[in-house]
């Protein structure tokens, strides 16, 4: 009996250092794991505050963690394959009043703000600052959400641009809705001075008709438009800054350009 014992012994000592060895192995390739993530989340941080400052977008009034969730949806929609090549982000930051310039397009391939002005929201969302949303037909309110710029066509507001919501519950009814980006002569500084806030819409984010053929020809053809409101439950499967910041880490030779 004792000899069988002493026989096991070593074979039990061996079983248990494998054992050992292999969760150590795990431990440690968790480990591994761990900090490639946060250093790519690092240098994606990085990545977006340098485009962030590059661009000025602090002093047109944007904060940077707002620009930083719309980048992030950009990212994630491009890795989708649902907007494959234009480099121009849109972001409509209805966290600031109507009276403010609060809509800015941004050329990401240029690093570049190529205009920071006026968008109105929804009639029923509020008055200067909106604060109500909806998703649902008939509402007048404002979407939030990220969007893929659709097609053009000329409507009761002249030319405008049709919008698919991409986030299901917040936008994606939004060609039900018939929200589209249109041009309204109550986006002027004159509404504003004879109203203390831009005219409203019916959940449509409009433009000045003076820049809506600007604006649609920078922003159509399958482009990103993020509609941001941080007060409100807004979620979305876009807002994966590690699948953003692995989108970035296999862009080198653009982010050394982005950091240079």
């Amino acid at each position: 009996m004792r000899r069988s014992i002493l026989r096991i012994a070593p074979i039990f000592l061996v079983a248990i250092s494998i054992v050992g060895t292999s969760w150590r192995s795990v431990e440690i390739e968790n480990k591994q794991q761990s900090i490639i993530t946060t250093a790519k989340d690092s240098i994606y941080n990085l990545y977006v505050s340098n485009i962030y400052h590059q661009n000025k977008l602090d002093s047109a009034g944007l904060s940077e963690t707002v620009f930083e969730k719309a980048l992030t949806g950009f990212y994630n929609l491009r890795y989708s394959g649902l907007n494959p090549s234009k480099s121009i982000l849109t972001i409509a930051d209805f966290d600031q009043e109507s009276c403010k310039k609060r809509l800015y397009i941004i050329d990401l391939q240029e690093n570049k703000l190529l205009l920071n002005t006026w968008v109105a929201h929804g009639q029923n969302s509020g008055g200067d600052k909106p604060d109500c949303f909806s998703n649902t037909p008939n509402s007048n309110q404002s979407s939030l959400g990220f969007y893929i710029t659709g097609e053009t066509y000329n409507g009761k507001h002249g030319r405008s641009l049709k919008l698919d919501g991409m986030d299901l519950g917040f936008n994606d009814k939004a060609r039900e809705r018939a929200i589209v980006l249109h041009g309204a002569n109550y986006v002027s500084q004159g509404t504003i001075d004879h109203l203390g806030r831009l005219g409203r819409s019916q959940g449509c984010p409009a433009v000045s008709s003076k820049l809506a053929n600007q604006i649609i020809d920078m922003i159509s053809g399958r482009s990103v438009l993020f509609i941001n409101n941080s007060d409100q439950n807004y979620n979305s499967q876009f807002l994966n800054e590690t699948l953003a910041a692995s989108m970035v880490s296999n862009q080198q030779e653009v982010f050394t350009a982005k950091i240079d």
